[in-house]
């Protein structure tokens, strides 16, 4: 078996030699049970199983010849994507969309069409890093920008692309979270969105903004993305229904310039995304039906955060400092000075909670030791309450 191995292991491309463990789910989960506030799952109690069955059923009674055999994703449902984007100030044309297998599929074809070995990939840190893999994987060199309460350092960025540009590099593009960012849960704020917007024209840099949670604010005013600010085509949007509907049906999208999305489609190669799924999520979606259930997320949601937060608030040493987020799903905990993310997660796992220690939102694991990243949209509030109590109690195991 070992000849074998090592005979099979080199024949494996070099981005994929290292076997990385998944980041998404429950994967690797200890077999004791524990209150996990570590992953940013949908809450399952919120999904509208009634309503989606109904879609479905209509979907099979009246469309079943074109939903089930061999044809492209349905064209509705990217009008209403496109609906929504003008809805927000973005000057959307069906033809500037793409609907993938969640928007996952969309960030890892982005570095297909982009980037060759070697080249600048600029991220956030900390950031989601089911995204930035994907960007490793395809031999990018990252440069990380910090984000700190208003978003990602904008004025750090300029000089970055200063230099760069004295150096003669120009990077491929800046991936960013705007809004209730994740891991951080913090919106960049209104000027540096317009500044981020500028720059990029000016140094011509795509910026691909990933606004997964934007839909799910409960607290303050909406701000306008960075895709209704940019006059030129340099910002693609990306968005997902997993947040606001059902993470299972894997439906995202994008929104860009027709250059780029007719290039993202030569290498998705599987070609359009199912017919009938897509139907579905558009039979659903109609008559305002998801803007209702939208609303629904975010009182429940709300709720959630407001009792973690008062939870941390009660059991979290003073020194322990959060910004409040006005959406998404987390909540990001900078600890007391001394105290190790990893060493409190091992003591909270033995008492019979966990959450992401700081250290994994960083392509240098040597970053984030002092923080962690809490989860407040799976669990129930006397979960949260529950395991919140357990951490705090954890503090003083160190």
């Amino acid at each position: 078996m070992t000849a074998t191995t090592d005979r099979l292991e080199s024949l494996f491309a070099s981005r994929v030699r290292e076997v990385v463990p998944p980041l998404f789910g429950a994967a690797g989960e200890p077999v004791r049970p524990l209150i996990s506030l570590a992953y940013g799952l949908a809450d399952p109690d919120l999904f509208p199983r009634a309503e989606l069955m109904a879609a479905a059923a209509e979907v099979l009674a009246y469309e079943a010849a074109d939903s089930l055999n061999y044809a492209l994703s349905y064209p509705g449902l990217t009008d209403q994507i496109v609906e929504r984007l003008r809805a927000e100030g973005v000057a959307a044309q069906p033809e500037h969309v793409v609907v993938g297998y969640g928007s996952g599929q969309i960030l890892a074809l982005l570095p297909e069409i982009f980037v060759e070995p070697g080249d600048t990939v600029i991220i956030e840190a900390p950031s989601f890093l089911g995204a930035v893999r994907r960007f490793v994987q395809s031999g990018a060199r990252l440069i990380s920008i910090p984000v700190d309460d208003q978003g990602m350092d904008v004025a750090l960025l300029s000089d970055t692309l200063r230099k760069l540009a004295a150096g003669g590099r120009r990077p491929k593009f800046i991936y960013t979270i705007p809004t209730f960012h994740n891991p951080t849960g913090v919106t960049l704020s209104l000027e540096r969105r317009r500044q981020l917007v500028a720059l990029a024209a000016e140094y011509g840099v795509p910026v691909v903004e990933d606004d997964a949670y934007i839909d799910l604010r409960f607290a303050g005013e909406p701000l306008p993305s960075l895709a209704a600010l940019d006059q030129e085509g340099w910002v693609i949007r990306v968005g997902t229904y997993s947040k606001i509907l059902a993470p299972g049906l894997r439906i995202g999208w994008v929104h860009a310039r027709r250059e780029i999305i007719d290039r993202l489609l030569m290498v998705k190669a599987e070609g359009t995304t199912g017919p009938f799924i897509t139907r579905v999520v558009a039979r659903f979606c109609e008559n305002g039906r998801l803007e209702r259930h939208i609303a629904m997320l975010r009182q429940h949601y709300a709720a959630k955060c407001a009792a973690m937060a008062a939870a941390i608030r009660q059991h979290f040493p003073a020194e322990a400092s959060f910004v409040m987020p006005a959406g998404g799903f987390f909540i990001w905990v900078k600890l007391p000075q001394g105290v190790s993310a990893r060493a409190l997660l091992e003591a909270a796992r033995a008492r019979g909670a966990e959450f992401l220690a700081g250290t994994a939102c960083f392509v240098d694991r040597a970053q984030g030791e002092h923080a962690m990243r809490l989860a407040f949209s799976f669990q129930s509030i006397s979960r949260i309450e529950e395991a919140i109590a357990i951490i705090g109690a954890a503090f003083a195991d160190l």
